[in-house]
């Protein structure tokens, strides 16, 4: 035990062995691994690389979709397109992510093949590429979509509703009024003035939830057999491998973090008065 000990440096006093910690992860050096006996700094890049693959898809496929449809839903208020969007709103928000992606599994990859006798699915649900496959192409379109309309379902749900009660906000406000008294284009007043100051609270959901994502898609990466940074932290935390939970939970506050100084420099150019 003392051999151990003094191996792990553990006979030292707390702050020592803390601040030899943060010299070392300031350098790079996050620890070995009681898993696989590797260092974690070799171990992180490719379960970060797919997960930020798969977490920059899902929110550009997400702020698309969640604002068009918010915009529309706003300026077409109590058609039947909105009541339609709504709807469809809050059963994608009722949704839970591994209940879809296991519907998406069945309904859009493994039945069709059975039901029409296909030799391949349309879309794969195992990992990001076929062997021998890499790059960006047909294969890996084929195995991303299913996990990106999974991890997109509920935020394009939240999102829009949320972007609708913004721009509702801002199309009452006076100086939408004024701007249309003065005969400024219908699709001027929307687009310029209603949602680029509508966009302010948008960015602000946005920002912290997909700094959250870099974290890892922990359902999602499941459901699909990705091996990203959600597969990383439950092999971890099953083998209570700590030095690779506390590598983990470093790079999750880093991005929550960065994405949070992102919102703040994208308040400054939405909203001049913020500059000040």
């Amino acid at each position: 035990v003392k051999r151990c000990e003094k191996f792990y440096k553990l006979d030292r006093p707390v702050v020592v062995q803390y601040g030899d910690w943060l010299g070392n992860a300031v350098r790079g050096d996050l620890g070995t691994s009681s898993r696989t006996n590797q260092p974690i700094s070799d171990m992180l890049p490719s379960a970060f690389w797919n997960t930020a693959q798969l977490a920059f898809w899902g929110t550009a496929v997400a702020v698309t979709l969640a604002l068009f449809l918010g915009v529309y839903s706003a300026i077409r208020q109590y058609s039947v397109g909105d009541y339609t969007f709504t709807a469809l709103a809050f059963i994608a928000i009722a949704m839970p992510p591994f209940w879809f992606g296991l519907l998406s599994q069945q309904f859009l990859a493994v039945g069709p093949k059975d039901w029409f006798g296909w030799s391949q699915p349309v879309f794969y649900i195992v990992g990001m590429h076929n062997p021998g496959q890499s790059g960006f192409n047909l294969d890996y379109v084929r195995h991303l979509a299913l996990p990106v309309l999974t991890l997109t379902v509920q935020s394009i749900g939240s999102w829009s509703r949320f972007q609708r009660t913004s721009m509702l906000d801002v199309m009452s406000s006076d100086y939408i009024r004024t701007a249309r008294a003065k005969g400024v284009p219908r699709r001027r007043v929307i687009w310029r003035h209603g949602v680029r100051n509508a966009l302010v609270p948008f960015v602000t959901v946005v920002a912290l939830e997909t700094g959250a994502l870099f974290g890892g898609l922990i359902v999602t990466e499941k459901i699909f057999s990705i091996p990203g940074m959600g597969k990383f932290f439950v092999d971890s935390l099953q083998s209570g491998d700590v030095n690779a939970i506390v590598a983990w939970m470093i790079i999750s506050a880093f991005f929550i973090m960065l994405f949070n100084l992102i919102a703040d420099l994208l308040y400054g150019w939405l909203d001049p008065r913020a500059r000040g």
